[in-house]
C-alpha cells in the first residue's frame, strides 16, 4: 500500500563532487591506459627527489620568507618590491641568516616564485601550497619543477642588446630543440642545435611575413623567395649567443646535465661542446609530447577549438586525458585570454560546461587566481569559484564543499542536477539525490524551491519522471508545479 504523503526519505550524506557526478553522466568510452614513459626513466619518487635537490635552495629561502625556517626568519609580513623582487634589506637579512651571497638569494627567490613555492598577494609574501606539501607530496614537487621548467626563459636575463622579437623567436623555437634532445636519448653537439635553431627561426619568420626579410624589390611571379638569414640580424645578439643563453637557463632550472666543473662551478653552455637532458628534463619533454599526441587524437581537434568546443570535446573523456587536453589547449594561448574565454563559457546556460570550465581553470593554477576571485562575486559562478580557491590554496577536496553556505550548496546541487539531466542517464539523476546536503527529501525540496535556480523546474520534473518511488515522484512533481506557478 502506498502512502498518500511523501516519505521522509533519509538522504545518505556522501562527499560532494558535483563535477565528477556530471562527468560520469556523459562518460561513454573505456579508460585509456596510462602511457608508459620511455625505458630508463626513473620512477616518480626518484624524479621528485631530483626536483627537490634542484629546488633545495629555493625551498629553504621560501621557508625563511614564511618565518618558519631557520633562525633569522622574518616571522611573516615580508613584502616584495613593486616588481616582485626581494627588497635589498630583506636580501641582506636572508644572506646573513642562510649563509648565502646576495646574488644566490636573488636567484633562489626567482626560482621559488617560478616554482610556486611562494606567492605574492598584493605584495605580501605568502607560502604557496606546494611549499606546504613539499616534504610529503611528490606530485606537488614535480608540478612545481615543471612550472619552473616552463618558465625557463625567466630564469636568466637575456643577453644585453638582444631585441625582444628575436628573443621571442628563440623561446618559440626551443620546444623543437628540446624534442630533438629527448629523441636523441643522449648528448647532442651544439652545432647541430644551432643549425636546427636557425632553421626553425627561418620557418617562423617565413610563416609570419608575406614578404620575407630582405625582399624590398619585386621578383618574377613564381620565383622562389630567398630564405631569410637568421644569422644576419641587427638585433644586437646572434643566434649562437641566444642559444647559449637558452641552454644556460635550462641548466639553471635543472633540465640539462652540467658539463664538468671549474673551481666548483659548473661550466656554462658556451664552454660546452654538447647538451644533454637530465632525467627530469627528459621526463618533462616526454609528458608534453604525450599531451600534444592526446590533443591531436581527439575527435574534434580540441587544441584548435574555442573554449566551448574544447570543453564539449572533453566532456566524454575520463579525467586524466581531459586534463591533458586542457593543458595542451592552454599552452597554445596566452593565459589571460584563455582564462577569460573559459569564464565566459562558465557564465552560459550549460551547467556541464560550467563545471568543466572550472576543471580547466584548475590546470591553469595560480595565474587564474585573480580572475577566479573576481568571479566569486557573480552568483552563478560563486560556488564553483569558492571550491576552486579552497583547492588552489591547498585545502582537502573532500572537505572543500564545507566552505559553501547551505544556500550555495543547494544552488550547486541544482546546477549539477541540470548538467546530469541535460547530458546524463536518468538513474544517475536519481543517485544524485545522495549528494544533497539536506537530510530528507521534503527539506531538500523546500530549500530547492527557495534557492531560485533558473533550472529548478526542469530539474524537478526530470527527477520526478526518473524516480521509481511513486510517492516521492509525486512530491517532486508538486514542488515543480509550485515553483512554476510561484506558489508556496
Amino acid at each position: 500500500m502506498t502512502s498518500r504523503t511523501p516519505r521522509d526519505s533519509r538522504l545518505r550524506l556522501v562527499p560532494r563532487q558535483p563535477v565528477a557526478a556530471a562527468r560520469r553522466a556523459v562518460t561513454t568510452r573505456a579508460k585509456r591506459p596510462a602511457p608508459r614513459p620511455p625505458e630508463g626513466t626513473p620512477p616518480p619518487a626518484e624524479l621528485a627527489r631530483q626536483a627537490r635537490a634542484v629546488l633545495a635552495g629555493a625551498a629553504r629561502l621560501a621557508r625563511w620568507a614564511d618565518g618558519s625556517g631557520a633562525a633569522g626568519g622574518t616571522g611573516g609580513g615580508l613584502r616584495a618590491g613593486p616588481d616582485g623582487a626581494l627588497p635589498a634589506a630583506a636580501v641582506e637579512r636572508a644572506a646573513d641568516a642562510l649563509a648565502l651571497t646576495p646574488q644566490q638569494v636573488r636567484t633562489d627567490w626567482d626560482l621559488a616564485r617560478l616554482a610556486g613555492l611562494i606567492e605574492l598577494h598584493d605584495g605580501l609574501v605568502r607560502p604557496g601550497w606546494r611549499l606546504r606539501a613539499w616534504d610529503r607530496d611528490d606530485t606537488a614537487v614535480l608540478r612545481g619543477w615543471v612550472a619552473l621548467f616552463d618558465a625557463w626563459s625567466l630564469a636568466r636575463p637575456a643577453p644585453a642588446g638582444a631585441a625582444p622579437a628575436i628573443v621571442a623567436e628563440v623561446v618559440e623555437a626551443l620546444p623543437q630543440l628540446l624534442s630533438l634532445l629527448h629523441l636523441s636519448a643522449g648528448p647532442v653537439r651544439l652545432p647541430v642545435l644551432l643549425d636546427m635553431l636557425e632553421q626553425r627561426v627561418t620557418e617562423l619568420r617565413t610563416e609570419r611575413c608575406e614578404v620575407p626579410y630582405g625582399q624590398d624589390a619585386p621578383h618574377a611571379p613564381g620565383a622562389p623567395h630567398p630564405a631569410p638569414d637568421p644569422a644576419d640580424d641587427s638585433a644586437g645578439a646572434s643566434l649562437a649567443e641566444l642559444l647559449g643563453w637558452a641552454l644556460d637557463a635550462l641548466l639553471t632550472v635543472g633540465a640539462l646535465v652540467p658539463h664538468g666543473a671549474r673551481d666548483g662551478v659548473h661550466r656554462g653552455a658556451q664552454d660546452a661542446a654538447e647538451a644533454q637532458l637530465t632525467p627530469l628534463g627528459n621526463w618533462s619533454v616526454w609528458v608534453k609530447l604525450e599531451q600534444i599526441c592526446v590533443a591531436a587524437q581527439s575527435p574534434a581537434g580540441n587544441i584548435e577549438q574555442s573554449a566551448e568546443a574544447m570543453l564539449r570535446g572533453c566532456a566524454r573523456l575520463t579525467p586524466g586525458p581531459a586534463r591533458a587536453e586542457y593543458r595542451a589547449w592552454l599552452a597554445a594561448r596566452s593565459v589571460g585570454a584563455a582564462v577569460e574565454e573559459l569564464l565566459t563559457v562558465a557564465r552560459g546556460e550549460d551547467a556541464l560546461l560550467r563545471g568543466l570550465a572550472f576543471e580547466a581553470l584548475r590546470a591553469v593554477g595560480a595565474p587564474a587566481e585573480q580572475a577566479v576571485r573576481a568571479a566569486a562575486e557573480e552568483p552563478v559562478l560563486r560556488p564553483y569559484a569558492l571550491l576552486w580557491l579552497v583547492e588552489h590554496e591547498g585545502g582537502d577536496p573532500e572537505t572543500a564543499p564545507d566552505v559553501l553556505t547551505r544556500e550555495e550548496s543547494t544552488w550547486l546541487w541544482v546546477d549539477t542536477a541540470a548538467a546530469v539531466a541535460d547530458h546524463g542517464e536518468t538513474q544517475l539523476l536519481v543517485r544524485h539525490l545522495d549528494s544533497a546536503v539536506q537530510g530528507s527529501v521534503p527539506r531538500l525540496l523546500e530549500e530547492v524551491r527557495a534557492v531560485g535556480h533558473p533550472r529548478t523546474v526542469q530539474v524537478l520534473v526530470a527527477l520526478a519522471a526518473a524516480h521509481p518511488d511513486p510517492a516521492l515522484a509525486k512530491a517532486v512533481r508538486r514542488a515543480a508545479f509550485q515553483v512554476h506557478t510561484g506558489g508556496a
